[in-house]
């Protein structure tokens, strides 16, 4: 067997054993939801995103879908799309927001894992202290909505402004924190991976989220993209 071929089967059985090893956790991490706003608020009933969403948990035959951002001036209200339940989450930093990439940062997270301490967290308008409470908010939300299975989950993705393709956007540390939580560092991992590549797969608008990233990243911070 060459190198080649046993590095997809490597990865085959990866994903099979991260896939089944999801179906007992709470949460099924998808990827990025968009690569920049389209619309601003985007998650709002019957706007693009919002429908992009719906359709993904429609595939995965869920009631409901979780979508995690970084915390902005939002309440970050759950609400229903056509049949599908949105579930908002965000966590929202202590300190003040920088913008770009703390590359130092991204390693140290990336191996020792988000501290507990970092955040607080915010959906419907309420604050929780840890993701526990956070995070049981949610599932009982889901419940309450049909929720049986894991609950899909993505990360919002958007960039406001640089390079969309590094920088994984709006939402992405929770994403990762989760799935760690979940599934433990290794795990976390693939579903980084899995999730980066996601959208190049699955989101129908990402070659004109990338080809006009940076007149879309213009008109989002000038106020443009507001829906009144």
């Amino acid at each position: 067997m060459n190198k080649g071929a046993l590095i997809l089967v490597i990865i085959i059985l990866a994903g099979s054993y991260f896939y089944f090893t999801s179906t007992a956790g709470d949460f099924e991490p998808l990827g990025r939801l968009a690569f920049v706003k389209i619309a601003n608020p985007d998650m709002y009933p019957g706007h693009i995103h919002s429908k992009l969403l719906a359709e993904y948990a429609r595939e995965e035959g869920s009631p409901c879908i979780l979508v995690v951002h970084y915390g902005g001036s939002s309440n970050y209200r759950c609400y229903m799309e056509g049949d599908v339940y949105i579930l908002e989450l965000a966590y929202v930093e202590k300190n003040q927001y920088t913008p770009g990439i703390n590359w130092t940062e991204v390693w140290q997270e990336g191996i020792y894992g988000v501290p507990d301490d970092k955040w607080t967290y915010r959906s419907d308008g309420r604050e929780f202290r840890t993701l526990d409470e956070a995070l049981q908010y949610i599932k009982e939300r889901a419940a309450e909505h049909g929720q049986t299975d894991p609950i899909p989950m993505v990360y919002h993705g958007t960039v406001r402004q640089g390079d969309v393709i590094v920088n994984q956007g709006c939402g992405f540390p929770l994403y990762y924190k989760i799935a760690r939580e979940e599934y433990g560092p290794i795990a976390a991992y693939f579903y980084v991976i899995k999730g980066i590549i996601f959208p190049y797969l699955k989101n129908p608008y990402r070659n004109f989220e990338l080809k006009n990233a940076r007149a879309l990243q213009y008109y989002y911070n000038h106020n443009m993209l507001n829906y009144e």
